[in-house]
C-alpha cells in the first residue's frame, strides 16, 4: 500500500515537472553536530529564506569584460593561520549555510565565490558572518573566462597561502523551460554551470591544492542522478547520458543535451549531476595518489519548503513537504544541510577519497518508521553520516572516462593549465 502511494505521488511529481532533491537541497545530523567543527558553536540564524542560485531573466551575456574584478591583495594577512576554503554559490541555499558553518568555526577562512559580490556582502552581514572570516569574489560559472579570471584573482589574493578546501556547490535548475538557455560559451545552462564550469575550476586549482595539507574537494551530488533511488529511479525523467553524442560533439548551441537528444530541462539537471559524480571518481583515479587531495561527493537530503517552488501549484507546495516529512522521511532544513556539507570538508572521518557521503543510514530507502514515532531513511534530518552507494550508471568506468575527456575538450583545458603540465593526464588518455 505504501509503495503504491509513493508510486502515485511520484507520478504526480513527474507530471508537475519536478524531481525531488534539487540543486541546493540538504541538512545536518546529530553526527555532524558532534563533529569538531561545531563544538561550542552558537545557533545559526534562520532569518533568511535560503534559495538555490538559479537564473530567472538571463542577460544577453552573463559575464562582461567590464565586470572583471580587480584582484584583492594581502589575503595572507586576513587568512592568518586558518584553513582557506572556496565555496561556490555561497550567497544562498546550501552554499550559504556551509560557508556560514565553516566561518563560525573560527578555523576556516572562506572565499565566497558568487555571481553578485554586492549581494553576497549584504547577505554575509545579515547572516552575522564573523568579521574577518570571509571575502566575496566574482565567479560566473556560465563563463569559462570568468572561471579563469576568478582563479587568477584567488591566487593574487592568497599569495603563498595554500587552498585547502574547494566546495563545488553552485547549480541551476530549469525544469519547466520549454527551450534551452545557453552560457556565454554556448553550453546548455545546466550542463555548462553545474558541470563544465566546475570541471574547469577544479582542474585549474589542482596544482595549488596539492601543496596543502589535508586538501579536500567536494562536488555536491544528488539522488536525482542515481537511478537506484526513489528520486532518481522512480521520478521521471531518469538521468541517462546515452552514448554521450552531445557532449562528444562539444555541447555547443544548438546541442542542448549530453546524449544529443532534444532538450528536456529536468533531465538536463539530472544528467549534469551524473557528470558531477563521475568527475569526482575520475579525479580520484587520476589525482588522489599524486596529490593527496581527497575527492568526494555528497547528498545532504531534500529541502521541501523553499521559494524555489513559488511557481508550483498550491497543492504541490502543500503536499510535497508533507510527503517528504511523513512518507519518505527525507525532509531536512537548510541550516542542517549546510552543516552537513561543512562536515565533509572538516571532519577527520571524511578524509577518505572517492566517497559519496549521505546521512541517516538509509538514503536509498523509501522511508520507514522508528520506535520514537519519527520517519527514518531517505537521507532525512538527524542520523549518522555513511558511505552511500551510487547507481551502476554513475559508476560506469567507460562512460566516466569519456565524460572526462569530452569535458576537457569542451572547456579547452590546455596542458599548461593541467596539474604538472598535463604529464599525469597523458597516462590516462583514451
Amino acid at each position: 500500500m505504501m509503495l503504491r502511494f509513493i508510486s502515485l505521488f511520484a507520478a504526480a511529481l513527474a507530471v508537475s515537472g519536478f524531481s525531488p532533491a534539487l540543486n541546493t537541497k540538504a541538512a545536518l545530523s546529530t553526527q555532524a553536530l558532534s563533529s569538531p567543527l561545531f563544538r561550542g558553536d552558537r545557533t545559526l540564524s534562520t532569518g533568511l529564506c535560503a534559495l538555490p542560485e538559479t537564473f530567472t531573466e538571463l542577460p544577453e551575456k552573463l559575464y562582461q569584460a567590464k565586470e572583471k574584478e580587480a584582484p584583492k591583495v594581502l589575503g595572507g594577512l586576513k587568512i592568518g593561520l586558518r584553513k582557506l576554503n572556496v565555496v561556490t554559490g555561497a550567497s544562498s541555499g546550501l552554499g550559504l549555510w556551509c560557508a556560514k558553518a565553516l566561518a563560525d568555526s573560527g578555523r576556516h577562512f572562506v572565499v565566497l565565490a558568487v555571481r553578485d559580490v554586492e549581494k553576497m556582502k549584504k547577505v554575509a552581514k545579515e547572516m552575522n558572518f564573523p568579521e574577518g572570516s570571509y571575502v566575496a569574489m566574482k565567479l560566473e560559472l556560465g563563463s569559462l573566462q570568468s572561471v579563469r579570471d576568478f582563479v587568477a584573482n584567488l591566487k593574487a589574493f592568497k599569495s603563498t597561502r595554500r587552498l585547502t578546501n574547494l566546495v563545488c556547490n553552485a547549480a541551476v535548475y530549469r525544469p519547466t523551460d520549454p527551450e534551452p538557455a545557453f552560457t556565454d560559451d554556448g553550453f546548455e545552462m545546466s550542463m555548462g554551470v553545474n558541470h563544465l564550469g566546475h570541471f574547469l575550476l577544479v582542474n585549474l586549482l589542482l596544482d595549488d591544492m596539492s601543496r596543502a595539507k589535508d586538501a579536500r574537494v567536494c562536488i555536491v551530488g544528488s539522488i536525482t542522478g542515481n537511478t537506484n533511488t526513489v528520486g532518481g529511479g522512480l521520478v521521471y525523467p531518469q538521468a541517462d547520458l546515452g552514448n554521450l553524442k552531445g557532449l562528444e560533439s562539444g555541447m555547443k548551441n544548438p546541442i542542448s543535451m549530453a546524449d544529443g537528444k532534444p532538450f528536456f530541462g529536468a533531465k538536463a539537471y539530472k544528467d549534469a549531476k551524473v557528470c558531477n559524480m563521475m568527475t569526482v571518481s575520475e579525479l580520484h583515479r587520476r589525482y588522489h595518489e599524486p596529490t593527496g587531495i581527497v575527492f568526494s561527493s555528497m547528498y545532504p537530503g531534500c529541502i521541501a519548503e523553499t521559494a524555489l517552488f513559488r511557481e508550483k501549484r498550491p497543492w504541490f507546495r502543500k503536499a510535497f513537504p508533507w510527503f517528504m516529512k511523513y512518507v519518505t522521511g527525507g525532509y531536512v532544513g537548510m541550516e542542517e544541510a549546510g552543516q552537513r556539507l561543512a562536515q565533509v570538508m572538516d571532519d577527520p572521518q571524511c578524509s577518505k577519497s572517492n566517497v559519496y557521503w549521505s546521512w541517516n543510514g538509509g538514503a536509498q530507502a523509501v522511508g520507514r518508521w522508528s520506535s520514537d514515532g519519527k520517519p527514518k531513511g531517505a537521507g532525512g534530518s538527524g542520523g549518522e553520516i555513511f558511505e552511500n552507494q551510487q547507481s551502476g550508471a554513475v559508476k560506469n568506468e567507460v562512460q566516466m572516462k569519456k565524460v572526462w575527456e569530452f569535458s576537457k575538450k569542451a572547456v579547452s583545458l590546455s596542458e599548461k593549465e593541467m596539474f604538472k603540465g598535463g604529464k599525469i593526464e597523458k597516462e590516462f588518455s583514451l
